[in-house]
């Protein structure tokens, strides 16, 4: 048996789903909700090896009721422009209430049956009176979803200093906490300008790039340190942590090249 990991609709959450054996990753799906229909795209793919953990998967886990045929993508598509018409709306509530919000994107789900919006607030935002106005409107379930700077930028996408897409729109399942003492060991500049993503908080590759360079660093002396060489000894003034290569000034001012193999 084997467990999907779905992202729902565009910029919804992760879920996972009993899947068949002709799901594969990338497929986009229509499944099960809480009320009714969804879909979303298949993230990844794993397998349930004992019984014990199957049975337990086939009572906790919802299905995936088949791939997305060209119905589902027209339904998909006029849901997309529904949505669009939406946000106009919404957008239209907010300024009337004055609420200090901003509206980031809508989703419908599949069957029409819930509507998201998405928005994001410096703090808490009673938007009590307008989900009443929009309830009015579209006469189905309403859901407001509050987000942080970072699934702004899942939402909306774009490029990375790197050129490539960015990370969280592409792959990534989850954010995770990143730390400024992730980029020092990767010995990048410490200028949160250049080591920031579009979203302004610090870029999510630090954090998978961090293991690596951790590993590396095994064995490795710090800058600063005074280390014995071959000819003599010296202070580390600089440290390739994935080539494992340590440059050191020794005391007559040469600077000696050390490279230290994986197990030492």
């Amino acid at each position: 048996m084997r467990v999907a990991l779905v992202r729902l609709r565009e910029a919804g959450q992760l879920m996972t789903y009993r899947a068949e054996e002709n799901i594969k990753a990338h497929d986009y799906v229509i499944v099960e909700a809480d009320r009714g229909l969804d879909y979303g795209e298949v993230i990844e793919l794993t397998k349930v090896d004992t019984p014990q953990e199957e049975e337990d998967t086939k009572s906790s886990l919802k299905n995936i009721v088949r791939k997305v045929n060209a119905e589902d993508k027209k339904q998909i598509k006029e849901n997309q422009q529904s949505a669009k018409d939406a946000m106009h709306l919404c957008s239209r509530k907010i300024d009337e209430h004055k609420l200090a919000m901003k509206l980031v994107d809508v989703e419908y789900s599949f069957d029409k049956k819930k509507i998201i919006f998405y928005f994001t607030a410096d703090g808490r935002v009673d938007f009590r009176e307008l989900v009443k106005d929009l309830a009015k409107v579209f006469k189905i379930r309403i859901e407001m979803r509050q987000i942080g700077v970072r699934d702004e930028a899942r939402i909306f996408g774009g490029y990375g200093p790197c050129g490539q897409s960015l990370c969280c729109m592409k792959w990534l399942k989850n954010f995770e906490p990143v730390s400024m003492k992730m980029a020092k060991l990767q010995r990048l500049p410490l200028s949160s300008g250049k080591i920031s993503g579009i979203c302004g908080r610090l870029m999510c590759c630090l954090f998978y790039e961090y293991k690596t360079y951790r590993e590396c660093s095994k064995g490795l002396p710090k800058e600063g340190q005074t280390i014995d060489t071959e000819r003599g000894k010296g202070k580390v003034i600089s440290v390739n942590v994935l080539k494992r290569l340590v440059y050191v000034e020794l005391e007559d001012g040469r600077i000696e090249k050390v490279s230290f193999k994986e197990n030492e």
